[in-house]
């Protein structure tokens, strides 16, 4: 039932484990059906900053989803996680489709670098890790240092500190 699964969309590796795994559970918890998409079929490779951690199946190609098939898309950071996705024509034509559908998708830490390739932050109040705040300026986003913003459809956090409130505010949009 595409309005109680909801995309959460990795590279292979590089993701930043508490990002993945917090706003999963959550959603989990409220009922819904977490499914994880990357780019190519096969375990991906969470981490604990620098620190290889436990790895995960993606249940789906991102090349094989449709945003039809969902509710909310999740965008966990990591460094390394969004600098992959941002390379992927297929990972940044599903972003770019998704926030052009109007339903939420929440982005935390490094993530917004993938909305920044799909050109979707233009005239969008957000946040992120304070290293991005260059690059979401620079194609034309509003930076502010803050917990959790919300702008339209789109929901930003800047670090795993901020997972609380970025797990509510996504379940707050989802109804």
């Amino acid at each position: 039932m595409p309005d109680r699964k909801i995309a959460f969309l990795v590279a292979a590796e590089g993701i930043e484990r508490v990002e993945l795994t917090e706003p999963w559970k959550a959603v989990s918890d409220a009922g819904y059906e977490p499914v994880l998409l990357s780019p190519k079929a096969g375990e991906v490779q969470t981490f604990n900053h620098l620190t290889a951690a436990e790895t995960a199946t993606a249940d789906q190609t991102v090349g094989d989803a449709s945003v039809d098939d969902f509710a909310a898309l999740v965008l966990p950071g990591g460094v390394a996680n969004p600098d992959a996705l941002r390379t992927d024509a297929k990972a940044v034509a599903f972003v770019k489709s998704f926030m052009q559908s109007g339903k939420p998708v929440a982005a935390i830490c490094h993530a917004p670098w993938t909305l920044v390739e799909a050109d979707v932050v233009r005239g969008k109040r957000m946040t992120s890790w304070p290293s991005l705040q260059t690059d979401l300026r620079n194609a034309g986003a509003e930076w502010v240092d803050e917990t959790v913003v919300t702008d339209g459809n789109l929901i930003t956090s800047r670090k795993p500190d901020d997972l609380p409130a970025f797990s509510k505010t996504l379940l707050g949009a989802l109804g």
